[in-house]
């Protein structure tokens, strides 16, 4: 059957055809979403999709690994955290395959699919992305520990020694609501209605098989002067990323961020590991500090983001350096406890600002770390240096927390995990 055939079977099959394929019969039986999406799955309603390259503002589904990672300057996020409810490794499987054909239509800029000639169906896209164009959107999966202790789903002999959950650190106030998940959706796109709308519609078409445990959105903003694009600032005003190894070297991110074979579980090569800490800051209290102490608490300058005693914002920090017998930059400074760990990560944060905190009446506003890293020992490494010592901890608290291993790229013909699944 040609993709044409296939898709004018999608649009012609109406609401009672569907029943008597399913074998349902009587008015007033409905069948569920994932019924649905089974049905026609196995009629070819959602055939092989193919990234659209002449399509503007475009980031490709398929390569060597996910999109969303490397990709640079993401301006919005919608992450999701999931639990599994799929009854079997057959249904999740299902899934994954059904998810690679949505996001690759999703990162096109396309619905997910036509609507039926039948008015009665819901349309298949929920259609708040109408007309606009990708927004350099990026989809990127991930399944976290909880998943392989799932029996249904057999899957236990899968689970890498690595993947498990992350330890608890000082000053870790975290919220259950923000911790943990079986799977992980990350999409970021320019535009927040479009991150929103992929993550929706994945979900929707997800009925009967997961559930939202947790979310976050998050923004980033950048200054651009010409072609050259700066690191964005948090919400203290302190620029965030500048240590981050370079995303253009390969090498590199064979060192710091993608599994190398025989590393971990031969289905997670080419993927990586994901960090996520949901992490409030107390702007009112920072508000109050002076510049003086704020920079003393980064060790780093607010206004260049050149660390302290240096001019650039790529200088290299300096700890042996000092004024008056004192180190220019403070020993528990937030970057000199990280620049005591030789281990490296892909920071990937996002600032997000959720109203205010009913109890205190202050605003609810944070980051949401996220990190990249080949182990997560490397992120585990970073954050036990900061311990108790961290000057940046009078102004955060922990609050959520999970990690997941996220899959290696989908090559053409193939699916989401399907190394996972062989």
């Amino acid at each position: 059957m040609s993709s044409e055939e296939k898709s004018m079977l999608q649009t012609q099959i109406s609401r009672r055809d569907i029943l008597k394929i399913a074998g349902v019969g009587g008015a007033g039986v409905l069948l569920g979403a994932s019924g649905l999406t089974g049905v026609l799955t196995a009629f070819g309603a959602n055939p092989f999709v193919d990234d659209d390259e002449s399509v503007d503002n475009k980031v490709n589904f398929y390569g060597k690994h996910q999109s969303g990672i490397l990709t640079k300057n993401p301006k919005h996020v919608y992450f999701a955290s999931l639990n599994c409810t799929a009854g079997s490794k057959a249904e999740l499987k299902e899934l994954f395959r059904l998810w690679t054909t949505y996001s690759v239509s999703l990162m096109n800029g396309q619905l997910v699919g036509p609507n039926s000639a039948n008015a009665l169906l819901p349309p298949p896209d929920t259609g708040e992305a109408a007309g606009l164009d990708p927004a350099h959107l990026t989809l990127t999966f991930g399944v976290g520990p909880s998943l392989f202790e799932k029996k249904e789903l057999g899957l236990a002999h899968k689970k890498p020694a690595e993947l498990k959950d992350l330890p608890h650190f000082p000053k870790d106030q975290l919220d259950p609501r923000y911790v943990g998940g079986d799977i992980c959706v990350q999409a970021c796109a320019d535009d927040p209605q479009v991150a929103f709308h992929a993550v929706r519609n994945l979900i929707r078409a997800a009925r009967g098989k997961v559930t939202l445990k947790w979310s976050q959105t998050g923004f980033n903003s950048y200054k651009q002067k010409g072609k050259k694009v700066e690191t964005p600032r948090n919400l203290f005003a302190f620029k965030d990323g500048t240590g981050n190894p370079d995303t253009d070297d390969a090498k590199e991110m064979d060192k710091v961020v993608w599994v190398q074979p025989g590393q971990s579980k031969s289905w997670l090569t080419g993927g990586t590991y994901l960090t996520v800490r949901r992490i409030q800051m107390h702007v009112e209290t920072w508000d109050r500090t002076s510049l003086s102490g704020q920079e003393a608490t980064f060790g780093r300058h607010r206004d260049t983001g050149a660390p302290l005693g240096k001019k650039g914002e790529f200088d290299e920090v300096d700890l042996e350096l000092k004024e008056n017998g004192k180190p220019v930059v403070p020993e528990n400074s937030h970057v000199a406890l990280a620049r005591k760990v030789k281990d490296r990560i892909l920071r990937r944060s996002f600032s997000y600002s959720d109203g205010i905190n009913p109890d205190t009446g202050a605003f609810d506003t944070g980051l949401l770390f996220m990190s990249f890293q080949q182990n997560p020992s490397q992120f585990i490494n970073i954050q036990k240096s900061m311990g108790r010592a961290d000057k940046l901890n009078e102004y955060i608290t922990h609050r959520g927390s999970a990690l997941f291993a996220c899959f290696p790229g989908v090559k053409k013909g193939s699916f989401l995990g399907a190394e996972l699944f062989n």
